[in-house]
């Protein structure tokens, strides 16, 4: 018995196979689309986007096409292609404004390019890309059931930028290239205030200051060791206790001895 149901399984699975590729050679579109309906029903995107591949120029302005080019983006989404995904969920939303689906196309469409975002010490421009079109998402559909999931990747997202530039700016400091690190932290703590990074930040131009200030030439030291103590007021002012107080300390007694040089 149990060699009967495997060989009619086997036959079964030959005929499908045999079905999908006649469809693929088959010069009827009808017959295609139904093969293509049947490959996404069955979660075999793959073969699916095949099919949807030879109709797309087909079927475009037919009745049909609304339902096709939904499943073509699905399909694309499913496989984790989400820069074709993010591409045809545009197509979709600007060809059909009015379709129920637009919202869910429009969403994925964005969400789509969030999953090209890399990890924060690569390059950005995906990422930045990706929070414009969840940006656009947001603005064109405020009251959309996708809000919540978008605002979060939004969230996320900006967690990448605001890793990278933090780290960006403590590179500086590592490499002793000093006054970079002081423009680098400047801006980044402009740019994102709230930052779970301030305390570190704070201390990291505070040693960017002081670094430069004890290495300068005498011309420059007075002004660069007020900079580093005005860099120490505004950690302490931050965070009292900070983690970093003690060294904190050690190299504020050093500027203000420093600086009584110059009050002589």
């Amino acid at each position: 018995m149990k060699k009967i149901v495997s060989l009619l399984l086997v036959v079964t699975l030959f005929c499908s196979c045999g079905e999908y590729q006649k469809a693929l050679k088959n010069e009827d579109v009808a017959a295609k689309f139904e093969m293509a309906t049947k490959m996404y029903d069955a979660g075999k995107y793959n073969k699916a986007i095949r099919l949807f591949e030879q109709l797309a120029t087909s079927y475009r302005g037919k009745p049909q096409a609304e339902k096709l080019f939904y499943m073509f983006s699905q399909s694309y989404y499913k496989t984790k292609q989400y820069y074709l995904a993010g591409y045809q969920f545009e197509a979709f939303v600007s060809g059909y404004p009015r379709s129920e689906k637009v919202q869910e196309a429009a969403f994925l469409g964005a969400y789509s390019y969030s999953k090209l975002a890399p990890v924060y010490s690569l390059d950005q421009a995906d990422t930045v890309k990706a929070l414009d079109k969840l940006q656009a998402f947001i603005d064109n559909y405020p009251n959309s059931e996708y809000i919540a999931q978008a605002n979060e990747t939004v969230q996320k997202l900006n967690g990448k930028l605001e890793k990278k530039a933090y780290e960006n700016a403590k590179g500086y400091n590592t490499i002793s290239d000093y006054k970079s690190a002081l423009i680098a932290f400047d801006n980044f703590i402009a740019d994102f205030p709230g930052t779970p990074f301030k305390e570190d930040a704070l201390f990291y131009k505070y040693d960017s200051a002081y670094q430069l200030a004890i290495n300068s030439v005498p011309s420059k030291m007075e002004e660069r060791l007020n900079v580093a103590k005005v860099a120490y007021n505004n950690l302490i002012k931050f965070k009292s206790d900070t983690k970093y107080k003690v060294k904190a300390d050690e190299m504020y007694a050093r500027v203000e001895t420093d600086l009584q040089k110059f009050t002589k």
